[in-house]
């Protein structure tokens, strides 16, 4: 895959949640959340600030982040799912362990 965000862009992968059953309940896909974190995947070159400078991204391709619940478009690339998300719209970023 060739796709470089433009900008203050960000690409991600959503990491998916271990499945916990609780007292034999299984809950279908259908009626789960979709998982808020994810592993950033390509990073643009960072916003362009009214001065004509760019701002450096504060995140790499590799960093585990948290997003917002509503946040982002949802992309379809060759068969596999990915989120493009604007660098102001990441929570966090998970320490390394």
């Amino acid at each position: 895959m060739n796709l470089r965000p433009l900008h203050d862009r960000v690409l991600v992968k959503r990491l998916e949640e271990q499945e916990t059953k609780r007292g034999g309940i299984i809950i279908p896909d259908s009626a789960k959340e979709k998982p808020q974190h994810a592993e950033v995947v390509a990073v643009g070159n960072g916003k362009l600030l009214e001065d004509g400078h760019r701002a450096a991204p504060d995140i790499k391709a590799g960093d585990k982040i948290l997003f917002g619940k509503y946040s982002g478009s949802d992309i379809r690339i060759e068969g596999q799912e990915y989120l493009i998300l604007r660098e102001d719209e990441i929570l966090g970023v998970f320490a390394n362990e």
